[in-house]
């Protein structure tokens, strides 16, 4: 685990508040390879943390196994770096545990897609308050090369040299296909601006707010999204008031698609689109019910949860 420490924020002169920059949020040196997408992901959130001014101790970050799951050392908060595919079972206990904390999950798309699926569609459907990232660079990067649910038809890794035999497992598709599903949206990290409009709609939303983004890995996949990071046309944004609309890139990316969040079937047609990659807020219904309203737990003093740890423990005592 790792926990936030050192921290010095800057006292606002005139509230006598605590103030927090960018810098305040660095954890360790990453150390993911040069080119990463990860570090671009990383810095938008970096920028969210600041924009909302999360405290770092009431923000924590939850992952499983992966380049991309190295997060939460990288970041002063609280984190859990988890095994694999298990980081929402972990992030569910806490967001219904601790309500008062802020809660980020940070997933690969072998880690989310494979052995985590199970995981993922209940959370989508258990629609607890927390922003689940999958960062999906189409390819098990950690592990050096291997084939993973995402890889393109045909791509070829160390585990299928003659390439990928099944057609790609389309994320999007699959969230908006569970029940309860209440955010679906879809970014890439080489538009940063988009990417970090898109975590702060997320992170805005009321319920799970699922992003995909779409990540080169400079090793081992990053063909997979070349052609779309070359040539603007290949890439259309979805734009409405109650979407992710950033302005300063409509002059890149001319294609601009009108799409109202609310039409789920409108989104799943959106998210069936294979010539063309969609970037923005494919679906939003804050409406629809949260887990931990249903299930409240009664909030308990730290002296009564450690009572209760003892007890559990106790019960695997030899």
């Amino acid at each position: 685990m790792t926990a936030a420490c050192g921290l010095l924020p800057v006292l606002d002169q005139e509230e006598d508040t605590p103030s927090y920059e960018m810098s305040d949020y660095e954890g360790a040196r990453a150390r993911w390879c040069p080119g990463c997408g990860d570090h671009s992901v990383l810095t938008a959130v970096q920028r969210l943390l600041a924009a909302e001014q999360l405290k770092p101790e009431q923000t924590v970050f939850v992952s499983g196994i992966g380049c991309s799951s190295r997060f939460p050392h990288y970041l002063s908060t609280y984190g859990f770096h988890g095994i694999h595919g298990r980081a929402l079972p972990v992030a569910t206990g806490i967001r219904l545990h601790r309500p008062d904390l802020r809660v980020f999950v940070v997933m690969g798309d072998g880690d989310c897609t494979s052995i985590g699926a199970g995981h993922w569609v209940h959370a989508m459907r258990y629609n607890l308050d927390m922003v689940v990232m999958l960062l999906d660079n189409a390819i098990y990067g950690l592990t050096k090369n291997q084939t993973s649910p995402t890889t393109p038809q045909g791509f070829r890794s160390n585990t299928q040299p003659h390439g990928s035999w099944l057609p790609a497992l389309n994320p999007l598709s699959v969230a908006l296909g569970v029940t309860n599903a209440s955010f679906v949206a879809q970014t890439a990290e080489w538009v940063p601006s988009h990417l970090y409009a898109t975590l702060r709609a997320a992170y805005a939303h009321r319920g799970l707010g699922f992003v995909r983004i779409l990540q080169r890995c400079p090793m081992y996949s990053s063909a997979v999204y070349q052609a779309a990071v070359q040539d603007p046309a290949r890439i259309g944004l979805l734009v409405h008031d109650d979407g992710v609309v950033v302005p300063d890139l409509e002059k890149v990316y001319t294609t601009q698609v009108a799409h109202d969040p609310h039409d789920l079937d409108a989104a799943r047609r959106l998210a069936g689109v294979t010539d063309r990659i969609h970037l923005g807020v494919l679906f939003r219904d804050p409406s629809r019910p949260r887990y931990e309203e249903i299930r409240r737990v009664a909030p308990r003093t730290a002296e009564e949860r450690l009572v209760e740890l003892n007890l559990e423990l106790d019960r695997y005592a030899v």
